[in-house]
């Protein structure tokens, strides 16, 4: 997917976050969340808990996205949240941060991708300033109804007005990409297989 996004222009990989619980491919539309300082300047903090409007919001077809600034000192997303995501069948949850409680998150089969894994709460320490507002993770803008993908690779966020000319030009590649390995298990030579053909697979039109 990240080669198709290469193709459009388009830049959308979510570095460094990784999948914490229940292992499986994550993809749907972003319900988003917006995490800062309980004393954050930039908006007036909800007492509501953190998350829980977005996951009541959500269901079937939605990721649900965390922007909780990469901080690793707490969790901007923890089991009770999992078990009613799960509840509710949200595809996922991907955190620009650290998130807890993984187990509970696993035992729900709730996919959780996020930068780390920490025992330490959210109270006190951070909370909700928004949701369903455009937000960033690590560098890359979300805006809620975008197409977020994850899995074992990464994270990647398609813009809603670009999804479906992206995940046309990822299935081109990913055929191509197919057909390559199928001559390299007939014994083509890699060299040969991954010439110039290859390195055109990301040209874009842009």
């Amino acid at each position: 997917m990240s080669d198709a996004l290469d193709r459009h222009g388009l830049t959308g990989v979510v570095d460094g976050l990784r999948p914490l619980a229940a292992q499986r491919p994550l993809a749907g539309r972003a319900v988003t969340v917006l995490l800062g300082p309980p004393s954050g300047q930039s908006a007036a903090p909800t007492k509501r808990h953190l998350g829980t409007a977005a996951v009541e919001s959500a269901g079937p077809g939605d990721v649900i996205a965390v922007a909780h600034q990469g901080r690793t000192d707490c969790a901007g997303w923890g089991g009770l949240l999992s078990r009613a995501a799960a509840g509710r069948g949200v595809e996922g949850v991907v955190v620009d941060g650290a998130a807890r409680d993984l187990a509970e998150a696993a035992e729900a089969g709730l996919p959780v991708m996020a930068r780390a894994a920490t025992p330490v709460t959210a109270r006190g320490r951070t909370t909700e300033h928004s949701w369903g507002q455009p937000v960033e993770l690590g560098g890359v803008t979300v805006i809620p109804g975008d197409l977020v993908l994850g899995d074992s690779g990464g994270v990647v966020v398609i813009p809603a007005a670009h999804a479906d000319e992206v995940l046309a030009t990822a299935e081109r590649i990913a055929a191509t990409e197919a057909a390559m390995a199928t001559a390299i298990e007939a014994g083509t030579p890699v060299s040969e297989v991954m010439g110039k053909t290859y390195e055109e697979l990301t040209y874009g039109h842009h």
